[in-house]
């Protein structure tokens, strides 16, 4: 029984219904933008705090070392995406949701009050390291239980619109991110006193917003899909149960793959990659990273509508194949200008083909999986695979860099998304062959 012969044959919307949905989405995005603000915050913010926990005076390896915080917080995300998925399964969708957003306020406030290097020591790193894994942490459980979250409250004739918000969020905690960077650079502080102190604002920001966030998201209303399910089977969210599902299983990893090597190239590393490699200023770095990020989000909503109109296979195809095609001579050519202007239309260029994946990813996998391992199945998975090509695109590039081949780097991520689009081309369009109604 497929999943459109179970809806209504009215097409009447209930206007009191279409409400709490976009209420219950609202406060879901608004909850993940805060997450991964307080997560980009540490990426925005590198080349100012870099030094007073890194010493020495070559910033190509200072900002390798927080590369490689940054990828080692990954390792903890797959810890996340299992105990914040068993949560979402077992308990609901909400307790989920709040308690990973209650981790990621404990961990930017613990970077906000560490002290430097020359303070503490080698504490200093250490310390900044414990923080970042309660952040992976955090962000392991987020991903799973707000795809699957925003999945289930959405009508079924627009999930793809819908959740499509889950990377407009997203995207817009790194835009707030930088929003701050600029109020702080232009208006507020001086480069030394960034330097100096000023680098620990924004994560007190963060710790602040995320207690907001929690209280916002102890008010949500638990999904349909996951009150009906417990009619049905007994709710375990176990590993179990899961891997009776090796084919989606392998599926997430396949599919996430190259997008999140893409993403994670485009956004965290960019600001980088256009400050060391293309030569801008930090004042041009920003601003067109800011700008690239507003296109970015924009693009989300326009492909997840798409996506319920032709389905997602074409949407997944179209980036597999552009980025396998593109990302070589785009990051090339990106390299040589030095140009802010051409910088942002480089960079925007990506975007239209990153934007298949990143705007329907979510959706994707929660429609692989039935309710009762939703968020379990999408959120262990993908951190795993996150953790192996996400997290480590900044470290893996800024090493290439560091020996002389960067263009390496361009090879390595767009053999990854050829990987992928091997998977996209195999894999069945989960909009027609859904299986959100399914509660087994």
């Amino acid at each position: 029984m497929t999943e459109q012969a179970t809806q209504p044959a009215s097409d009447h919307i209930d206007i009191a219904d279409a409400r709490r949905r976009i209420k219950a989405i609202f406060i879901g995005s608004i909850g993940n933008l805060v997450e991964w603000y307080d997560f980009y915050a540490y990426t925005a913010f590198a080349l100012y705090f870099a030094p007073a926990f890194f010493p020495g005076n070559d910033p190509v390896v200072q900002q390798l070392n927080v590369a490689v915080v940054f990828a080692a917080t990954f390792l903890m995300r797959p810890l996340g995406g299992w105990f914040f998925g068993y949560l979402a399964d077992h308990f609901g969708r909400r307790i989920s949701l709040t308690l990973s957003v209650v981790f990621m306020c404990f961990g930017s406030l613990i970077i906000a009050l560490t002290p430097t290097y020359a303070t503490i020591g080698l504490a200093a790193p250490v310390i900044l390291a414990l923080a970042r894994v309660i952040e992976g942490l955090s962000l392991g459980g987020e991903y799973g239980a707000s795809a699957t979250y925003l999945s289930e409250v959405a009508d079924p004739r627009h999930r793809g619109f819908y959740s499509s918000f889950q990377y407009v969020t997203l995207i817009g905690g790194q835009l707030t991110a930088i929003i701050v960077l600029l109020l702080l650079q232009k208006v507020f502080l001086t480069p030394e006193e960034l330097k100096a102190w000023g680098w620990r604002i924004p994560f007190a920001i963060g710790a602040a917003l995320a207690i907001f966030a929690a209280v916002m998201r102890r008010g949500l209303h638990e999904t349909e899909a996951f009150e009906e399910a417990k009619k049905v089977v007994k709710p375990t969210g176990s590993l179990t149960n899961l891997l009776r599902y090796p084919r989606e299983l392998l599926l997430v990893v396949g599919l996430t793959a190259g997008g999140t090597a893409a993403f994670y190239t485009f956004t965290t590393y960019m600001q980088t990659f256009v400050k060391l490699s293309v030569g801008l200023t930090e004042d041009q770095t920003t601003f067109v990273i800011f700008g690239t990020l507003i296109f970015a989000t924009i693009l989300q909503p326009i492909y997840g509508a798409i996506s319920d109109k032709i389905g997602r296979k074409p949407l997944l195809i179209f980036f597999g194949v552009a980025g396998t095609l593109a990302t070589v001579p785009l990051l090339m050519t990106l390299k040589e200008t030095k140009s802010p202007f051409m910088a942002f239309i480089l960079i925007c260029c990506a975007w239209l083909f990153v934007a298949g994946y990143t705007s329907i990813n979510a959706v994707v996998k929660a429609e692989l999986f039935p309710t009762n391992v939703r968020a379990l199945g999408v959120g262990l998975p993908y951190a795993i695979t996150v953790s192996i090509f996400g997290g480590t695109a900044p470290a893996i590039a800024l090493y290439f860099k560091s020996i002389g081949h960067e263009e390496w780097f361009y090879y390595y991520l767009a053999g990854i998304i050829c990987l992928s689009l091997i998977i996209y081309s195999t894999m069945r369009d989960t909009k027609h062959a859904s299986a959100m109604h399914r509660h087994e």
